[in-house]
């Protein structure tokens, strides 16, 4: 009997000890396998893709989507005063005047296909933001897409 009372008090060999519930996941393992996933993977990707030699008829005639038209550029330039007073402007190279811009830039889509209807608005930094609002409608007007083009600064 002593020797049963010994045990179960706990001052015995090992067999009293309970070892503590480890509440950790070793994660080793799953890494493990997780590589050798990937490997296979890897491996096997290339090998899934068809490799059937097949000559495709060339097509001609027709027209391009793309034109070697340039794109049409409108430059505006501050020449002097205040807002809503002086700006030059420039149809691609050519100086216009701001009255006959709407009439020019509807001749110009007149004669484009939907595909080049974009104008690209390059403004002075001194320009007025009401002047470019005012370009940007008459452009829009004409029936163009605008795009704004913005030069970033570079170092003095």
């Amino acid at each position: 009997m002593a020797m049963n009372s010994a045990g179960a008090t706990g001052g015995g060999g090992r067999r009293g000890r309970r070892r503590a519930v480890m509440a950790e996941i070793n994660v080793t393992p799953m890494v493990d396998v997780m590589l050798v996933l990937l490997i296979i993977f890897m491996v096997a990707a290339p090998l899934m893709t068809s490799t059937i030699d097949i000559d495709l008829p060339v097509a001609r005639g027709g027209t391009s989507l793309s034109s070697n038209a340039p794109p049409l550029t409108l430059s505006v330039k501050r020449t002097g005063g205040s807002c809503n007073s002086k700006v030059e402007l420039y149809l691609g190279d050519s100086l216009i005047p701001v009255s006959e811009l709407e009439a020019k830039i509807k001749a110009v889509r007149a004669t484009r296909s939907d595909a080049e209807s974009v104008v690209y608005l390059r403004g002075d930094k001194d320009v007025c933001y009401t002047d470019m609002m005012k370009l940007l409608g008459t452009i829009r007007t004409a029936g163009f897409k605008a795009n704004i083009v913005i030069v970033p600064e570079q170092g003095t």
